[in-house]
Parts: C-alpha cells; structure tokens; sequence
C-alpha cells in the first residue's frame, strides 16, 4: 500500500550511477541535501562541492535515487554500492508526497541491492526501521583525539554509552519482524 500511495501522484523514479548523475541532478540533491539539514540537524554541513567530488572519484560506486514530478526532481536519496552491501545515507525532498521516503530510501534501495547481490546497511538510527525490516546493528567509528582530558572524557562516556546502546539493540531486536523459535532464527 505504501508503494502505491507513494507514486500513485504520477512520479517517476530515476536511478542513476556513475556518469549518468549529471552537475543537474548534484545541484537537485544539494537543494534537497540542504532542506533536509535545515529541518532536522539545524545546518548542513556538507559543502556542494562535495557532491560533485564523490560523483568524479567514485563514480560507479554512487547510486542516486530521484523522484520525478514532470521531469523535476523533487526527492532523492543518495546511496553508496560496495562489495558486498548499499549504504544508504543521505535523503531530501521540496515537495511532501506521503511515504516517499520509504519509497526510495528502503524500496527502491532494496530492489537495487536484490538485482545487484548486495545487502542493505540503511544508516545509523531511527526506529522507525525496524517496520521495515532493519534490525539495529553496532557500528564502529575511529578517531584519534589530540587532547588527553577530552580524549578520557570522551572515553568514559562511550564505556558508558556502549551498554546502553547494547540495552536499547536488544529491547528493540525484540520488537523485529524476525522471532528466534529454540536456537533457530526464523
């Protein structure tokens, strides 16, 4: 139903690698790059040129899904092919069209990734993920910080935040469209 009502208003969805994402459709995802920045993190802070740059360097390792209203762009999301896995990272839009956002965040990705024999790895948080499939998973970052107070701070409080992030995995597993039965997953 979701699929439906999201291009039931006469969208056409585009998906684009390697040179066929042209400057148009950077300067399209940079608008909905920096509407999305502006709603939910308060500023975007990654420059236009960035997108272009990730276009030349990684070219096939770029996957752009865009939403058409008459020609024009009015969502995308923005995703990245590996080996073996699509990461999906960035979304935007300047046009509300109800479940869009699944539409080519997770349907779309998820079609792209079967015909391709990749795994979908949808990014870091949000909940909502578990409807559709999405099961929490740790991830891992490394940085090195110069300061020694701020790097044991910064310490402390990931020893600290490590078992609640472990907590919330294990109670949201729980609420997962997949059941353990005995020792096996179904």
């Amino acid at each position: 139903m979701a699929r439906e009502t999201a291009l039931a208003s006469g969208l056409t969805i585009r998906t684009l690698t390697g040179d066929a994402i042209e400057h148009h459709h950077w300067d399209a995802f940079w608008t909905f790059y920096q509407d999305t920045g502006a709603r939910k993190w308060g500023q975007p802070y990654l420059k236009r040129s960035f997108f272009s740059l990730i276009g030349e360097a990684m070219g096939s390792r770029v996957l752009l899904m865009l939403a058409l209203r008459g020609g024009k762009p009015i969502a995308g999301a923005l995703n990245f092919i590996g080996d073996e896995c699509l990461y999906g990272r960035y979304w935007g839009c300047t046009e509300e069209v109800p479940f869009l956002h699944f539409e080519l965040c997770y349907y779309q990705a998820i079609d792209y990734a079967i015909a391709h024999g990749l795994r979908v790895e949808a990014g870091a948080q949000g909940d909502h993920k578990l409807a559709r499939g999405y099961m929490p998973a740790e991830t891992h970052s490394l940085h090195w910080i110069r300061d020694p107070g701020f790097r044991r701070a910064v310490a402390q409080f990931l020893d600290e935040e490590r078992a609640a992030v472990k907590e919330e995995n294990e109670f949201l597993t729980g609420y997962g469209p997949f059941r353990k039965t005995g020792e096996q997953d179904i």
